[in-house]
């Protein structure tokens, strides 16, 4: 399978068409951005690690029954996937509060919330990405359909447990994440975009010590030698 023209560009990824119309080829980019693309880097290597980590955890979920865009790893940065109109809802799940949770709400950052939060963000840019809830995604248009919205939010807590468990056993706490889905041809929903150090965020179990996009957002070191370390936890034993 070969990439064709490229359809879409995001800030960590490139989308291409194949010759199959129902598959697209993603590449990974050693781009950098945060604060909705305030801040800008790069980090050489960064993209092929965030294909490897992505892929594993796509498998993972696969095997525990999570349906996803994913189909194969091609090589070091590229992952062939279904082609799905992607729901512009940016679905955020919360274990530990931090980040914007904290400041919003004013919660000590490292809290352990009561229950796993679910939040929706509307996924565009040049608003900011900001949060909304259930009529709000109506008045958009983004879907009528209440099903669908408990959909997303269900299948948002089974990816937390399935990943929780499987991060703790790496010596990693999940803190939070970011997740996107999408409809296929056929209507279907199913988990999309990636699952990496880009879009969720990892504590050592033991030090507390960031091992995810914060490194660079805060300053905090070496950005490629913390997603080295995560790579490292999860393939270790496999």
């Amino acid at each position: 399978m070969k990439k064709q023209e490229m359809i879409y560009e995001g800030k960590g990824k490139k989308i291409f068409s194949t010759e199959n119309e129902r598959l697209i080829i993603a590449e990974f980019k050693d781009d950098l951005t945060a604060f909705n693309a305030e801040k800008k880097g790069s980090q050489s290597g960064k993209g092929a690690i965030n294909c490897q980590i992505s892929s594993l955890i796509f498998k993972l979920l696969q095997s525990h029954g999570i349906p996803t865009h994913y189909e194969e790893t091609l090589d070091a940065t590229h992952i062939l996937c279904q082609k799905v109109e992607i729901i512009p809802i940016e679905v955020v799940v919360r274990n530990v509060a931090t980040g914007s949770l904290s400041k919003r709400l004013g919660i000590q950052e490292g809290t352990i919330l009561p229950f796993s939060l679910v939040e929706f963000y509307y996924k565009d840019d040049s608003l900011g990405d900001p949060i909304i809830n259930d009529e709000h995604c109506k008045i958009l248009n983004i879907t009528q359909k209440q099903e669908e919205l408990e959909f997303l939010k269900s299948q948002a807590r089974k990816v937390n447990e399935i990943l929780k468990d499987f991060f703790i056993q790496k010596n990693l706490k999940l803190i939070d994440f970011k997740l996107e889905f999408g409809k296929t041809k056929d209507g279907n929903i199913v988990l999309a975009d990636e699952i990496s150090p880009d879009s969720c965020r990892f504590w050592d179990k033991d030090t507390n010590q960031k091992l995810d996009k914060d490194v660079f957002r805060q300053d905090l070191g070496d950005l490629k030698v913390a997603y080295e370390e995560v790579l490292n936890r999860l393939t270790k034993g496999l």
